[in-house]
């Protein structure tokens, strides 16, 4: 699939930080990838939903969060707020029901733009789904120097296998939990399909029961997915995807 079909729009903020996004016009639910932290919208899981959407005749968006691919944003004042945030202007912007499809931290920012825009959701699709991870998942994997050092610093530099070298700020941390969603009930309302790998070692799929047990409003489906991994990208996932996505459009 040729990535020049599909030109980069910008969707500016009130700021001067500009969203970067891509769209294929169709009908129905506007369905909206929402990625994962450090990942972009050039991703297998995003561009195999694009693909999806051409053939089938979907509303579909990509974008880029807040200092993420070619977004703008000083990637130190990144949030959970702000890409909670970013994520509710998105879909302000578009006309009807959206279905966000969030991965691995962009489940946690569907999540919260679904709590804030309940009126505009028809459904949500969530893969390997991070909520609260900053609290449950990041900070108790970090070393003990490196949390020495971003509680004494502000910030350290990490590096990760596949995500490279970045920052982590003691801000991020902090801000995130204004947006915790374990600790209560979590009332949405329009039904939610998690796809979560049974080997995912970066969120291990007792996560999703939790979360499951959190969500009070309405259908909730969880899909167990043996040998599945964080990606969940083999060519079966992302049928599996593509077929969750079909069927939450109705």
């Amino acid at each position: 699939m040729s990535d020049v079909q599909t030109p980069i729009q910008t969707l500016n903020r009130q700021d001067g930080e500009s969203l970067a996004f891509k769209a294929v016009a169709g009908t129905g639910a506007t369905v909206i990838w929402v990625g994962g932290f450090r990942s972009d919208m050039e991703g297998t899981k995003a561009l195999a939903l694009e693909q999806a959407a051409r053939e089938r005749g979907w509303n579909y968006v990509r974008y880029d969060h807040f200092a993420h691919g070619q977004s703008s944003g000083d990637w130190r004042q990144a949030t959970i707020g702000r890409w909670r945030e970013d994520a509710i202007a998105l879909i302000d912007s578009l006309d009807g029901p959206v279905i966000p499809v969030g991965s691995s931290m962009g489940g946690w920012v569907a999540l919260l733009a679904t709590l804030a825009r309940p009126e505009r959701i028809k459904g949500l699709v969530l893969v390997n789904p991070a909520q609260d991870f900053t609290e449950k998942l990041m900070w108790p994997g970090l070393a003990d120097h490196e949390r020495q050092a971003i509680l004494r610093e502000g910030e350290t530099v990490i590096t990760e296998e596949g995500l490279g070298s970045y920052v982590l700020t003691r801000r991020m941390f902090e801000e995130a939990r204004d947006w915790l969603l374990l600790d209560g009930v979590i009332d949405i309302s329009a039904p939610v399909h998690v796809l979560q790998g049974r080997a995912d070692d970066v969120v291990p799929w007792r996560h999703q029961i939790e979360l499951a047990e959190r969500l009070t409003g309405g259908d909730v489906r969880l899909d167990l997915i043996e040998g599945g991994d964080h990606r969940l990208s083999s060519p079966s996932d992302l049928d599996r995807l593509v077929a969750a996505v079909e069927a939450m459009r109705g």
